[in-house]
């Protein structure tokens, strides 16, 4: 772990809980509402302790589990995100609830996940157990191992009921959630605890309204984890997805250190590059895994990722900066990217690099609908971008010579020219006099799109005959 991976356990936490709440459909203060309201709960019930703090870190990481059950979601109920808000809102349909009665080994993924996160961040062992229990109920029909009172902690009760009021008062009002609530006494949570509760839920929701008083703020202790643990927590959304965060930032550094950043533009890159897909948890699997173009409005989801990874990190101190610039992780110089349609302007080095890092990643890693690119083939892709004018050519080849190992960049050779590497083979072959079905049969393509590719080189290199198309690339150095 590299020591600019760091950040203190608190950032972590709660950059682990607006994940999840992205994850579950939820505004991005749901799970610090809840810990609010759990901690008066807490306090109401036993009185000022470790106790209060153990019940907040519970909520907070309540839903840290949940990216990594988001596919089966996806398969059970359509859409992993709206699907789970529906659950939480307490609307889904009469499918949606058949649906969640198959729903029990998500739960155990989910559990073991967050019971994980919370050991590997150094967290007491009431906090990881009661993430590991955090689905059981009072009467023993909850998930993931059906305990019963009094197996349950009493921390699983506490967070369960904050985030019922917290979920249920604001989609359905207060009376509602109070009246539902109610209903699930000596079911979901004790009936003491449930009474407890709705005796101060008007006054502890209007507290919310308020900042948080300083004496309740958690005490930092000093302690720093590594940002990794989110990346890697984000990435599990996806499974094709695995370590791309961690590869990200590992690329970003080697390749900030070959074009010579700063070393304070370096580790707010390779920040960057880790939480970078935190906005990527709000959008349904069922878009990521779409092949082919995007519908129009499933598109303007995907535009929304950096948005939201940028309102995340602004609300986090130690994040603010790397958010700024994960927010023009999808940039392009020619201000045909998103969200903020940027030019080059606009885009400082650190934005170009981690820009040009996530294509090259994308374009080397395997997707459901396509494999990977080898290397070859993903530099010509990626430069031939950067000839358009979307992608910086030194950041290019910093990123290309990063990911070769090697100890510095490379000249670029091929970036300036307009055209793409089929189009470059088939100008070399047509230059030497092969005809259209030469060219086919040598490149193992159809006459027709020879013909297409030849039209191609021709209106980018503006020209109408062969041997003008063969001078002007000879003089620009194209072939």
């Amino acid at each position: 772990m590299a020591e600019s991976d760091c950040i203190g356990l608190e950032g972590a936490i709660l950059a682990s809980s607006m994940v999840g709440d992205l994850s579950m459909g939820q505004p991005l203060d749901q799970s610090r509402r809840t810990a609010r309201l759990v901690r008066l709960l807490a306090q109401s019930c036993n009185g000022v302790g470790e106790h209060a703090e153990e019940a907040r870190q519970v909520a907070l990481l309540r839903w840290s589990g949940c990216t990594a059950n988001a596919e089966g979601f996806a398969r059970l109920l359509g859409d992993d995100v709206e699907g789970r808000n529906a659950m939480l809102s307490q609307t889904l349909g009469a499918a949606g609830l058949r649906a969640m009665r198959r729903s029990a080994p998500l739960a155990v993924v989910h559990c073991e996940v967050s019971g994980d996160i919370a050991h590997t961040l150094g967290l007491s062992a009431p906090v990881e157990r009661g993430l590991r229990h955090v689905f059981e109920q009072f009467d023993g029909e909850g998930k993931p191992f059906g305990l019963r009172h009094p197996e349950v902690p009493e921390v699983v009760y506490q967070v369960m009921l904050a985030g019922d009021l917290e979920i249920l008062s604001r989609v359905h009002g207060l009376d509602a959630a109070l009246e539902w609530i109610a209903t699930k006494a000596n079911r979901r949570y004790p009936a003491s605890l449930a009474a407890e509760l709705s005796r101060h839920a008007k006054d502890w929701l209007e507290a919310l309204r308020e900042p948080d008083a300083p004496d309740s703020e958690p005490r930092e202790d000093g302690r720093t984890v590594s940002l990794t643990l989110v990346g890697d927590v984000i990435d599990l959304k996806l499974p094709w997805l695995a370590g791309y965060s961690r590869r990200s930032a590992e690329l970003v550094r080697e390749a900030a250190r070959l074009w010579g950043l700063s070393e304070l533009s370096t580790e707010q890159a390779a920040k960057a590059a880790l939480v970078h897909g935190i906005g990527r948890a709000a959008v349904p699997n069922r878009i990521w895994n779409t092949t082919g173009a995007l519908l129009d409005g499933d598109f303007e989801q995907v535009r929304l990722v950096p948005h939201w990874t940028s309102r995340a990190c602004s609300q986090i101190p130690e994040l603010a900066m790397p958010g700024r610039v994960a927010a023009n992780a999808y940039e392009r110089l020619d201000g045909s990217g998103y969200f903020r349609e940027l030019d080059s302007h606009a885009l400082q080095p650190e934005h170009r690099l981690l820009a040009a890092a996530l294509a090259w990643q994308a374009l080397r890693s395997e997707r459901p609908w396509r494999p990977a690119f080898d290397e070859i083939d993903a530099e010509h892709l990626l430069l031939d971008e950067a000839s358009q004018g979307r992608f910086d050519p030194l950041a290019c080849q910093a990123i290309i010579a990063a990911s070769r190992g090697e100890s510095a960049i490379a000249p670029c050779k091929v970036s300036s020219s307009p055209l793409t590497e089929r189009e470059t083979q088939i100008l070399q072959r047509i230059s030497i006099g092969e005809s259209n079905k030469e060219v086919a049969r040598q490149l193992g393509i159809s006459p027709s799109t020879v013909r297409t590719h030849v039209e191609s080189v021709f209106r980018k290199l503006q020209c109408t005959t062969r041997a003008a198309a063969t001078l002007k690339a000879l003089t620009q150095g194209f072939i």
